[in-house]
């Protein structure tokens, strides 16, 4: 049963970072996510549940220091890629404007 909640949610978190991806602006993977967070663009981060612990700490980091939300994807790093509708494994993914898609409000019900 918990197999197939965690589906849904990984679909419905696709389906509006596919939204994203067409109407907002991005960045994906480790390097440019800690730039964005530097310069204090980012609304929320997402990060893949397989990132290195380093790595996620450091992205943690950044976040509380600029009051960013992080969301923790339910899925690897290949579902979290596949999900933003590239052909790569992404790390992690920091949004600087959402766009059309309601999805910090969306991350926050889950």
């Amino acid at each position: 049963m918990s197999d197939y909640k965690n589906k849904n949610v990984i679909d419905n978190v696709g389906n509006k970072l596919r939204l994203v991806i067409k109407s907002g602006k991005f960045s994906l993977g480790y390097n440019t996510t800690i730039k964005s967070l530097r310069e204090g663009k980012c609304k929320f981060i997402i990060i893949a549940n397989n990132c290195t612990s380093t790595r996620r700490l450091e992205l943690e980091y950044y976040a509380m220091l600029t009051k960013c939300p992080v969301n923790h994807f339910y899925g690897n790093n290949s579902d979290l890629g596949i999900s933003c509708g590239k052909a790569f494994r992404c790390s992690c993914m920091g949004v600087t404007d959402p766009g059309d898609a309601d999805i910090s409000n969306f991350l926050n019900t889950i």
